[in-house]
This record gives structure tokens, sequence and C-alpha cells, in this order.
């Protein structure tokens, strides 16, 4: 298999790895707090048993370390077939080489990544608290990277030189779902870009970032999502406070919520189809 595959189909093709006109709701990697462990099934592996309660997941080891193409193999065959991940760049691209020169890493990330085929929906950029907004650079990186890939780019940026109008128009000119987070570094980072196909929260705790849970806001959060759903637009909701193991007691929570609200938060992504 080479290791990138460039994507000639624009963002159509890229679309059809999401899920149409649905919330989906997961966390950061698949651990099961022993606090929910009776939400879960009891036997098979921790992401068997995640991905019989979620839809999606998002792999955020991939920022630290590289895995073993055995490892990316695993995660493909233990979740169902309409199951989907986002996988988090490496901080050697977004931290280290800031988004710059990084050719060679790209590729070697991607021919690990898509060994998920199909089921790698999202390729997640987070990047560091310093690096402000550069037009060149972004629209230099962001478009090499699309240019070797199907999936869908999400970029978490935490400058606030990134949420201006010239940023913000060309993130959605190129296609990039930029990230709503919480906590927000400003007003407009708490809400998602505007380029439609997919809307992305990660919500990493507040007050305190990583431990706290999100248990008395679960509702707000159900009527923000679902504001933001429709119109053939994914919305996308990861929990990413699990230090605390918060993450899956909300994701629970926020699930029941939409499920009493007879929203179609479970909605599977469909396949890719034939272009």
């Amino acid at each position: 298999m080479a290791l990138l595959h460039c994507n000639i189909y624009g963002l159509t093709a890229r679309a059809r790895r999401l899920p149409h006109m649905s919330i989906l709701i997961g966390t950061a990697g698949w651990s099961i707090p022993r606090g929910v462990a009776d939400s879960f099934p009891a036997e098979g592996s921790a992401l068997e048993r995640y991905a019989s309660r979620f839809r999606i997941a998002e792999i955020n080891s991939s920022f630290h370390r590289p895995h073993r193409t055995s490892t990316w193999e695993r995660w493909r065959d233990s979740v169902p077939q309409g199951f989907r991940f986002s996988a988090k760049l490496p901080k050697e691209i977004t931290h280290t080489r800031k988004l710059v020169d990084c050719g060679p890493e790209i590729e070697t990330f991607l021919g690990q990544a898509q060994t998920l085929g199909e089921k790698l929906a999202v390729l997640l950029v987070q990047l560091p608290p310093k690096l402000s907004f550069d037009r060149t650079v972004a629209r230099g990186f962001f478009s090499n990277l699309m240019n070797c890939t199907d999936a869908i780019i999400a970029c978490e940026p935490r400058h606030v030189t990134w949420f201006s109008e010239d940023a913000s128009d060309l993130l959605a000119e190129l296609g990039v779902a930029r990230v709503a987070a919480d906590p927000a570094i400003c007003e407009a980072a708490a809400r998602p870009g505007d380029w439609g196909a997919l809307r992305y929260w990660r919500l990493h705790g507040s007050p305190v970032v990583y431990r706290s849970s999100y248990v008395d806001r679960v509702g707000l959060y159900a009527s923000e999502l679902t504001r933001n759903a429709g119109g053939g637009c994914a919305v996308w909701c990861i929990f990413d406070n699990t230090a605390s193991s918060a993450g899956a007691s909300d994701a629970l929570a926020l699930t029941n919520v939409l499920q009493e609200a007879r929203v179609p938060y479970h909605g599977l992504p469909l396949r890719s189809l034939p272009t």
C-alpha cells in the first residue's frame, strides 16, 4: 500500500466518510471507568466494549508516539463497520515543526493511520498555544495534507489570531473544520468554524482542565449540538476530560439526553461510496 493516497475527488468524497444529519458522541481514547462499567458489555476488549455504546472515538496517543501497523489493524478490526475514528497528528508536525517542512513526517504518520481504512474519518490538528496564524503557512500545510488523505481535517487552534475573519475564511475555503473547544481562549473558540460538513466539539473539562465533569451542562450541550445538526452536517462531540474518569460518564449522560429528546445522535456513518 502506498504511504500517501492523494485525493482527486475533492471535499464531496471526504464528506462521505461522515454520518449525515446525526450527532455522534465519544471520548478521547476508550477507557471504561469502573463507575460506569455496568453500562457496557462485560466481555471483550476495552475498545470492543466501548464500541457497543459509542460510534466514534478520538485517538490521542498518536500525538505522543507512533504505533505499529498491527496496533492500527487491531483497532480497525475491533469495531463495527459503521464506527469512525479521529486521529490526532503527531506533535512533531504541529508543535516541533509548526506545520513547516513536515512532508516526510506527514507521509510517515498517514502510512500508519490509513491502516484504519474508511474507519479513519477525521484527522485532528491541534495547534500549540503560541502558534499564531500565518496565511501562507496555513494554506500550504492544509492544502498538502488534504491532497494526501480522504479524511476530513479538523483544526483546533489555540492562538487568538486563528479566530480572525481572514483565518476563518481560509479554513472554510479549504474545507477544514475548526474545532469548538472548552475551555475556550476567546468567544469565537467556543463555536465551530463556518465549514458546514463537520462540526466538531472537544470538551477538555472546565474549570479544571481534563478533570471537571460536564454533568451539570449536558442539557446545554445537547441543545447546542442539536442546533448545529441537520442539512447534511455531521456533529461530533468528544469528551477529553478523561483524567478523572469523567469523560465516559459525561458521554453516556449526553447520549441519554439526546435519546430522550429523540435526536438522531447515534446515526451510523455511511461507507465511502464509489466515485
